[in-house]
């Protein structure tokens, strides 16, 4: 079985372009190396009205259990400002043992350490390991998420394609490989906070209802009464109010509404139809006039600690020599539909240059994830005495 170079894989995915939702090839290149070494591969394209289409790539070894799924993303966001690159966001390069590009850390260079660490198992153990190898990569991450890695788990499902543990390879170290793995994430809900009141003069307030001093006030009641004081493996909810508008072009008058959008990252004492609940309270208890409209990108979830955990926990030391913290921080990703199937962390890269312009990783940051990632398969799928 032919071994394959996770440096080398990394660069061929970064110079496919493919920021959401352009495939640009990327997904061809990762089924073409899995074929390579024995997976069985299938696209996936799904689409649903007012989204782009999206394809994606469910590929397996083996048909008995246990399924270790590595899951992970192939799109990329957009470079920003090309000529603030120093080299080609999408070409690949090399300077100095470190690999620049678009989708470097976030997440092409851990897509190919799975690759890489699966064909160096498979050439050591063979086709009979005593389990299955999955691949879940979604070209939709970085976008809507709508016809990504939610749709691929209902097709596995209706599929009868059941994984057991999960690893997402996200960028998860703040400083150096080992920091950090993630066994949760908060929750993200977005709220849109209208409130109306009465326009008229502003020499004559009396016969106005002036709705910005009551907007002031529901944002002040959210922002100075903490949510909660945080739990044994997350922090305290936090909220960011994002925008006020009153779109209001004249000094002497008093607007008839008043707007805010607002972000709050939750931990696991609320979901996002408890957390509405409770700003609604709030909301009413300042009164007045208003509406209110949510939107939750994903609900807070948290995989104790233990046996999937454990694993790459001992991979990592074994590696690196660190213990890794066992976190909840950041943002969301596509573990958050991966947890209703199965157990999930996320372990990866350094996150420092994600999304940035010249975004790049240490080639020895790469090589050292994939032998991390080869032996969280050792450690999943034992020998036999």
């Amino acid at each position: 079985m032919p071994p394959i170079d996770p440096v080398e894989l990394s660069r061929a995915l970064i110079r496919c372009p493919s920021v959401t939702p352009d495939d640009a090839g990327a997904l061809d290149v990762l089924q073409a190396t899995l074929e390579g070494i024995g997976f069985t591969c299938t696209r996936l394209p799904f689409s649903q009205p007012g989204t782009p289409d999206v394809d994606n790539l469910y590929a397996r070894i083996g048909s008995t259990s246990p399924n270790f799924c590595f899951a992970g993303h192939t799109d990329v966001v957009p470079v920003g400002d090309r000529a603030a690159w120093t080299s080609d966001p999408f070409g690949g390069d090399i300077r100095d043992h470190v690999l620049y590009g678009r989708g470097a850390t976030d997440m092409k260079c851990a897509v190919a350490c799975f690759a890489a660490a699966a064909a160096g198992f498979l050439a050591e153990r063979g086709s009979d390991f005593g389990g299955s190898i999955s691949f879940l990569i979604t070209g939709d991450e970085e976008g809507s998420a709508l016809n990504g890695t939610l749709k691929v788990l209902d097709w596995m499902e209706k599929a009868g394609e059941i994984i057991d543990s999960c690893l997402v390879g996200e960028p998860t170290n703040p400083e150096a490989v080992g920091d950090m793995i993630k066994i949760g994430r908060r929750g993200s809900l977005i709220g849109y906070l209208t409130v109306t009141g009465t326009q008229g003069h502003s020499a004559y307030p009396e016969l106005a209802d002036n709705p910005i001093p009551r907007l002031i006030n529901m944002l002040g009641f959210l922002i100075d009464t903490p949510l909660d004081t945080g739990t044994a493996h997350f922090p305290a909810s936090s909220v960011a109010v994002t925008t006020i508008d009153v779109g209001n072009g004249a000094t002497n008058v008093i607007p008839a509404k008043a707007t805010a959008v607002f972000n709050i990252r939750f931990n696991d004492l609320h979901t996002g139809e408890s957390l509405e609940a409770m700003l609604r309270e709030r909301f009413d208890a300042v009164g007045g006039r208003f509406t209110l409209k949510v939107a939750i990108s994903g609900e807070a979830f948290l995989t104790p600690p233990g046996p999937l955990s454990e694993v790459i926990s001992n991979a990592v030391q074994a590696a690196t020599g660190k213990t890794p913290e066992l976190s909840t921080t950041g943002g969301t990703s596509d573990a958050r539909f991966i947890k209703d199937y199965c157990p999930v962390a996320e372990f990866g890269l350094i996150n420092q240059t994600a999304h940035k312009v010249d975004e790049n990783a240490k080639v020895d940051d790469i090589e050292v994830l994939a032998a991390i990632y080869r032996d969280i398969l050792e450690r999943t799928f034992p020998r036999k005495c």
